[in-house]
């Protein structure tokens, strides 16, 4: 996904635009409204990160604007104003979401994903590729109505590129998603969990999706053409 971070202290852009980028999303930077109005005319952006004390502005117009003309990407305010007023003006304004400056990233992450999915209507926590579902609150995932055997770092594997459908992940992205940066194994694992991923979901009769590799990048789930079809006729 292609995040906008509207943020006008460069440091923190780039904290958030790194943070981003390990998790495997593509982040675009404006620090004010206007250039932030720029991106979304000429680019396709799939959820914005917005601060609100801005060098043109209060944030909140920003938001204000993208709903006006109804774009549809989630929200997610993050800024160091922690007042009541200030977070029910943001939501009021059009916000999903709304994140006090200093933030863990895993924090961060959390708070994305979680509107992300609620804009692509997976408010249920549950997600799917072709007869694989995932249930992100019960971690467990299944084939039609056959629960997988999975391992812990293997559902944390599905979660994520189901979460992910058809965007590539890179295998530092897999990495921190699996070990946070502690102790983390050399980046050919991702290979051996992908290996064993793709046998346990062919045993169980997967259809509808591939876990495709992307040479030199990494990798990513795609629902197939015959089961994007077959959806339609139904």
């Amino acid at each position: 996904m292609n995040i906008l971070i509207v943020e006008d202290d460069p440091v923190i852009a780039d904290v958030i635009g790194m943070t981003l980028d390990e998790a495997g999303h593509f982040s675009t930077v404006a620090h004010t409204i206007e250039a932030s109005l720029a991106e979304l005319r000429h680019n396709r952006i799939d959820a914005v990160l917005l601060d609100i004390n801005l060098p043109d502005g209060n944030g909140t117009r920003l938001a204000r604007l993208i709903r006006k003309h109804h774009l549809p990407m989630p929200i997610l305010v993050v800024s160091g104003n922690s007042g009541i007023d200030d977070k029910i003006a943001a939501l009021g304004a059009g916000a999903d979401g709304y994140l006090t400056k200093p933030f863990d990233r895993y924090e961060l992450m959390a708070n994305l994903d979680a509107i992300i999915r609620r804009t692509n209507g997976h408010s249920s926590a549950v997600v799917t590729a072709g007869n694989l579902t995932v249930d992100l609150s019960r971690n467990y995932a299944k084939i039609g109505d056959k629960q997988l055997n999975l391992t812990g770092k293997e559902f944390r594997i599905v979660e994520f590129l189901a979460l992910r459908k058809g965007s590539v992940l890179s295998k530092d992205a897999f990495l921190n998603h699996l070990y946070g940066g502690i102790d983390e194994p050399e980046p050919k694992i991702i290979d051996v969990f992908m290996c064993k991923l793709r046998r346990k979901l062919d045993n169980a009769g997967a259809s509808g999706l591939n876990i495709d590799t992307v040479w030199g990048q990494g990798y990513i789930l795609r629902e197939t053409p015959d089961f994007e079809i077959a959806e339609q006729s139904i």
